[in-house]
């Protein structure tokens, strides 16, 4: 059963009780990662492992994003600062114990190209804050599949 979630801002992303942090390096442009971001939404299935769909929503403020498993998300861009950060909140899930959630994309030049920099912040039961804090290293893992497969997508495109 879908719930509303607690309508957070950008600055949860420092005082959310679970914080789990990630970044990688990329060989593609910051230009190149924020469009894949922010404005290729539907691409998002074809590079990050656990995203089944996503379409974008009230002309780009919004998005529905649906993840293998069945989890669902409507969110609620929050910034979309090309080519430095993306972030957007989620407004209504199916994820049973969330109470908020706010996601945070932040690009930076990079000798390589790109440093990638995933923020996920949360607040939720206690039951719900643990297995996030258990499923940090497959998050981590997860994070690190998807921005290799967009930095090789991101290669072969024109």
């Amino acid at each position: 059963m879908a719930h509303r979630l607690r309508p957070e801002g950008l600055g949860f992303l420092t005082a959310a009780p679970v914080r789990l942090v990630f970044a990688r390096e990329v060989s593609a442009p910051p230009e190149r990662v924020f469009r894949a971001l922010a404005e290729d939404v539907p691409g998002w299935a074809a590079w990050f492992p656990a995203v089944a769909s996503a379409r974008p929503l009230d002309g780009g403020a919004g998005r529905e994003v649906r993840l293998r498993g069945g989890t669902r998300f409507r969110e609620t861009v929050l910034a979309a600062t090309g080519p430095e950060v993306y972030a957007y909140r989620v407004d209504v899930t199916n994820a049973p114990g969330a109470r908020a959630l706010v996601e945070e994309w932040r690009l930076a030049p990079a000798a390589a190209g790109t440093r990638v920099c995933w923020t996920f912040a949360a607040d939720g039961t206690a039951a719900f804050r643990g297995v996030l804090r258990l499923a940090r290293p497959g998050m981590g893992r997860t994070f690190r599949d998807a921005v290799t497969r967009l930095d090789r997508r991101l290669r072969e495109l024109p």
